[in-house]
């Protein structure tokens, strides 16, 4: 018999599957790793198992203790999912952006959320993250996880997203796509597909108003650069400590209509539900094949984070696409 000893046994080990229609024009090979297929249906189950087991073994997570995390929904998911195994309680804040279905999952968890204002500065006494940091302080017995600078988070990746892309595709990968945010993904993924051959390109997908590329390609933070944007999941106003950015060849900015536009084609034109950083994804691969031309025998593999039903209430609402002006 198959029988896991509990839910968190089945994290990792996701499809990667091929891009049909929306790639037809592109020579190469484009696939997805379909990460949704994570028991919370997102690759940020990875990192919050790891986040956790790491905390627990170097005594800063304790029996009975609160784990408190600012998050845009996934992360939160994941250690909400390993708390409810691990017996461990869950304080979230979040941002008044993300989709109201993010916080109903989060509390049908058993998780407390607490909703803070998008427009305002990191550090900011009202943002996700001051709030964080302070109740971490008040509250006994209790962690804030930080997923920005906790390298467990990247470690996550290097030891589990990188290996399983270069067994799944024989090591005959090419190229690396993914949205990126608080980076672990983008560089523990790269790290190790990096250390099996070195020519693999990394190209991370950033969204308009964030901080990322600019800062890539400058090493220079511009706080004009920074303005709120609709696309969820990726792009940041800080720089997480979990960034190594050497590994990363290009970014690529894409828009929050297209972005939106183009998780709305997935689904209709390849059966694939997926979250919105995914549409950016997909699309942000489409430009850089304009700047970077794919051949027959690139083999891409894109990272798509999350499932669809994340966001039905805004990207698959017809109504709320046209309040945005992103369809007629």
């Amino acid at each position: 018999m198959q029988i896991y000893n509990n839910i968190l046994e089945t994290i990792g080990n996701t499809p990667i599957v091929k891009l049909n229609k929306i790639t037809a024009h592109i020579p190469a090979t484009v696939c997805v790793k379909v990460e949704y297929g994570n028991p919370g249906n997102s690759i940020k189950d990875r990192m919050a198992l790891k986040m956790v087991i790491d905390a627990e073994n170097d005594g800063r997570l304790k029996p009975g203790g609160t784990i408190i995390e600012c998050t845009s929904g996934n992360t939160g998911m994941g250690l909400a999912i390993v708390a409810a195994v691990r017996g461990y309680k869950c304080i979230f804040t979040t941002t008044d952006k993300q989709s109201k279905e993010k916080f109903d999952m989060l509390r049908a968890l058993g998780a407390e959320v607490i909703v803070c204002p998008t427009n305002v500065s990191a550090d900011d006494e009202r943002s996700y993250y001051s709030i964080a940091k302070r109740l971490a302080t008040e509250i006994p017995n209790s962690i804030w996880m930080n997923q920005y600078d906790n390298l467990s988070n990247r470690q996550a990746h290097y030891e589990s997203t990188g290996p399983e892309i270069w067994k799944q595709t024989d090591g005959k990968i090419t190229h690396f796509v993914v949205g990126i945010g608080t980076g672990g993904t983008v560089t523990g993924t790269s790290k190790y597909l990096k250390e099996q051959n070195p020519n693999i390109k990394t190209w991370g997908i950033d969204t308009y108003g964030s901080i990322l590329k600019q800062y890539h390609e400058t090493g220079t933070f511009d706080p004009s650069e920074i303005h709120s944007y609709i696309t969820e999941g990726i792009g940041e106003d800080i720089i997480p400590q979990n960034y190594d950015f050497s590994l990363i060849d290009f970014i690529e900015k894409v828009t929050d209509k297209e972005a939106a536009l183009m998780q709305r084609r997935l689904a209709v034109e390849e059966g694939l539900f997926l979250g919105n950083s995914a549409g950016s994804a997909v699309q942000g691969l489409l430009q850089l094949h304009k700047k970077f031309p794919l051949t027959k025998d690139d083999l891409v593999i894109i990272v798509t984070h999350d499932h669809g039903s994340r966001y039905v209430g805004k990207f698959f609402n017809d109504e709320w696409m046209r309040e945005k002006g992103f369809i007629n």
